[in-house]
């Protein structure tokens, strides 16, 4: 296990914070309060350190496969009109992370970033029926071998800074990281309608481990 780049500044700046509120509680309170104190800002700088956790996992490639971009609970499987990119019907499936899971995200198939988009917007709460086409969210199309898969990171109502790797004609591989969200969030992706779903609404899911499409 390690400690994702993105949580470098922050966990700095929370270590300088924990660092001068413990000296000046140890200087200027009684001594059990400075104890309590200080065993405080160490869990919350534990908690910190933690929340930006990257797991060290084996990386699975199936070309046959859309593999999960984000650890979370599958909380969307159904048909829907994609507007932004393909304008037509496709099957979203939607994983919500929680502030307890991973927050990396990953590719779910390989191949070449056909489409790439940064849109701001609102802080909804990621499970709002209205927060992927309204709150801040990065949009991004990864083709290979005529196949599209597109997929969204959503900013949450407590996210607030997406971080996406993507970019128009990276060559990217499949599970490889694509980016970090701060705090909780979703992730959307946008499968072709002849998929075969392999994941359920309520079940959880591991980020680049586990299938939830088949191609046909």
């Amino acid at each position: 296990m390690r400690i994702n780049r993105e949580g470098y500044r922050i966990i700095l700046v929370t270590a300088l914070i924990v660092a001068a509120l413990g000296v000046a509680g140890w200087l200027f309170l009684p001594v059990w309060l400075g104890v309590v104190l200080c065993v405080l800002l160490g869990v919350l700088l534990l908690l910190t350190c933690w929340f930006f956790r990257e797991p060290q996992r084996p990386r699975l490639t199936d070309d046959s496969l859309v593999y999960s971009p984000a650890d979370g609970k599958v909380v969307v499987v159904e048909r829907t009109l994609e507007k932004e990119y393909f304008g037509d019907e496709r099957i979203q499936v939607s994983v919500f992370m929680s502030v307890t899971n991973v927050h990396v995200n990953w590719f779910p198939i390989e191949g070449t970033v056909l489409y790439y988009k940064y849109h701001p917007g609102k802080f909804l709460v990621a499970w709002h029926p209205k927060s992927s086409e309204q709150n801040e969210r990065t949009t991004t199309v990864v083709g290979h071998g005529g196949r599209e898969v597109l997929f969204r990171q959503v900013a949450g109502l407590v996210a607030r800074r997406i971080v996406s790797y993507a970019r128009k004609d990276k060559e990217v591989t499949q599970n490889e990281k694509c980016g970090f969200i701060k705090f909780g969030s979703r992730i959307d992706l946008l499968l072709p309608p002849d998929c075969e779903i392999l994941v359920r609404e309520g079940q959880k899911v591991k980020g680049s481990q586990t299938a939830i499409a088949r191609f046909r």
